[in-house]
């Protein structure tokens, strides 16, 4: 992890410019010095080089969903790891990347300079977009539409829509935009403790 933040931590999205996860990272491979992590493979863990970096997408996606900066390439988890009990922010709010050909990018369009900054705390990853002038936009990304469905293979869907509200500094909200729609296998069974809820029992 620390070896991709390395290659991402301090670049400067000008304006016209797209950021790829990949085109900055590169191939993960051990005689680059990364190590393996697991990875999520047909509804299974498997050790892989690189694994965990799903991390890192997840956080810039996050990040870059309360910024004016438009995601050109997103691609949503196929499965739904954990259940709610831990989680702090909406179920399919991530993003997933396979070297090299699922990857996330992000698009400057406005007329301003962003620098991302990352950083591999003691027990989190942290960062944040940072912008030459002050943002005269506020955001705040929420879910809708959630259900978790029992399919005839005897598992379990769950679905939701991402939009986020836009707000102006003083909290007068200006908009209502769609995100995405997200369509996941759970790996875990719903009625476990923090999914009862959501299953509206």
């Amino acid at each position: 992890m620390k070896l991709a933040v390395s290659k991402i931590n301090g670049l400067v999205l000008k304006p016209g410019e797209t950021f790829s996860l990949w085109r900055l990272v590169g191939k993960p491979t051990k005689a680059k010095g990364f190590s393996e992590g697991m990875v999520l493979k047909n509804g299974s863990f498997v050790p892989g080089v690189g694994g965990g970096l799903c991390q890192l997408s997840n956080l810039i996606y996050w990040m870059t969903l309360h910024t004016p900066l438009q995601v050109k390439e997103r691609w949503r988890h196929t499965h739904d790891v954990f259940p709610d009990a831990n989680r702090t922010q909406p179920f399919g709010s991530g993003a997933t990347v396979v070297y090299n050909y699922i990857d996330l990018q992000i698009k400057n369009e406005t007329p301003n300079y962003y620098q991302l900054q990352i950083n591999v705390g003691e027990s989190d990853l942290e960062g944040q977009w940072r912008c030459e002038q002050p943002l005269s936009h506020k955001y705040k990304v929420y879910e809708s539409d959630h259900l978790i469905s029992q399919e005839w293979w005897g598992g379990y869907m769950r679905h939701n829509v991402i939009s986020r509200q836009i707000f102006d500094l003083h909290n007068n909200q200006l908009g209502d935009e769609f995100i995405t729609e997200n369509h996941a296998i759970m790996m875990y069974e719903p009625m476990l403790t923090g999914s009862i809820n959501r299953c509206g029992l």
